[in-house]
């Protein structure tokens, strides 16, 4: 996927952008760039990944007038330690990164906390999809419901789906703290 489809594809879900976000298993960056540009000058994403090689990819990215990008090595799933931040984050993305956890509940809940009253997680992952190799846990729109419950936030709404190249239907959706 380029920056601009992955861009049209969370715009909504991001929603008025504003401030500092966290790309949680950011990989090599198409959704973290696809942020960046949304949020624009004056924003902040920690792509956040525990790959090494992922980490280096996201350190060549050159920079831009969009959005200050910082890699950060850590794996989401024990816990989150951002460089610098200070304050809550205005939201956090999983970009195909959730169906990974086998327990995102959980997961998710922990993570929200360190969102701001209001804040936004989005989350862009494959619906119709059965469980492979590639998608271990994978989250369906008939699961949102549920994972919104389990970690404490409002209703997920989807806001933008497209046919995926690997199976099913990719979506966009968000839920606030």
């Amino acid at each position: 996927m380029k920056t601009r489809e992955a861009v049209a594809l969370i715009a909504d879900a991001v929603g008025a952008p504003r401030g500092v976000w966290a790309d949680l298993g950011a990989g090599s960056g198409t959704f973290t760039r696809a942020l960046a540009e949304l949020l624009g000058e004056g924003g902040r994403v920690y792509a956040v990944d525990r790959d090494q090689a992922a980490i280096a990819a996201l350190r060549r990215m050159p920079p831009t007038s969009r959005a200050t990008v910082v890699p950060v090595q850590e794996d989401f799933t024990r816990g989150l330690t951002l460089p610098g931040a200070t304050e809550p984050l205005d939201g956090i993305l999983f970009a195909n990164a959730l169906h990974f956890v086998r327990d995102a509940g959980r997961v998710l809940g922990r993570l929200v906390e360190a969102l701001r009253p209001g804040g936004r997680v989005v989350l862009v992952e494959y619906d119709r999809r059965a469980a492979s190799p590639w998608v271990p846990y994978p989250i369906s729109v008939a699961d949102l419901p549920a994972l919104a419950s389990a970690a404490g936030l409002t209703a997920f709404s989807v806001t933008a789906t497209r046919p995926s190249a690997y199976q099913g239907v990719l979506y966009a959706a968000y839920a606030t703290r």
